[in-house]
């Protein structure tokens, strides 16, 4: 499974945006682009580097590819209703993105990587793909064999780790280890400080 394999704190600093938990507090001591000479390659602001750089900030904050992303922002734009807002209702219900907003995981790289190993089960079918979209009415549940190890057997303590706020499409329950969609992502609900509307004008250059 291809995936982006550079340190998430070094792409958290080109963007500008803290991409993962244990950014903040790097990015709290160092600044701006990384490198030796970052502050040569910065050069000037402009509208194309503005919506550039939200489109990465965003598809690397969900995990995607490009290839990924610019399918998934196609999708968005032939559906009813705003491109962006759809775009990111996609990328909220992706599994990984709903195994760490339900706090079973501490970051979405981590919830990719439960997903990956095969730790849930999906309608009852054991699924290890991330990427699976999911709908109103789906039921993901970890293995009965995932449940015996040691991480979900302390799952209460990294369920307070991410202080996840509750949401009006998904319900979890830490103790019988499921996770239940109810409804559609609102826009309300998705990652705050995300212009889509940069993301929507970059590809319809």
């Amino acid at each position: 499974m291809a995936r982006e394999t550079s340190p998430i704190v070094k792409q958290s600093r080109r963007e500008g945006y803290a991409l993962h938990p244990k950014a903040h507090k790097i990015m709290a001591r160092k600044s701006g682009i990384p490198g030796q000479h970052s502050g040569a390659r910065q050069g000037k602001s402009g509208l194309y580097l503005t919506q550039l750089r939200e489109k990465q900030k965003v598809r690397r904050l969900y995990g995607l590819l490009e290839k990924q992303f610019a399918k998934l922002m196609v999708e968005a734009g032939r559906r009813p209703g705003l491109a962006g807002e759809n775009l990111l209702q996609l990328l909220e219900l992706r599994l990984d993105n709903a195994v760490y907003r339900a706090g079973f995981a501490v970051s979405r790289r981590a919830a990719r990587q439960l997903v990956s190993h095969g730790h849930f089960m999906l309608n009852g079918r054991r699924v290890d793909i991330p990427s699976i979209r999911l709908k109103p009415g789906d039921e993901i549940t970890v293995r009965q064999h995932s449940a015996k190890d040691g991480y979900f057997g302390n799952i209460n303590d990294v369920v307070a780790a991410t202080s996840q706020q509750p949401l009006s499409w998904l319900k979890s329950d830490s103790k019988k280890l499921t996770i239940s969609i109810t409804g559609l992502p609102l826009r309300a609900e998705a990652e705050p400080d995300i212009n889509e509307q940069l993301i929507v004008e970059y590809y319809s250059r």
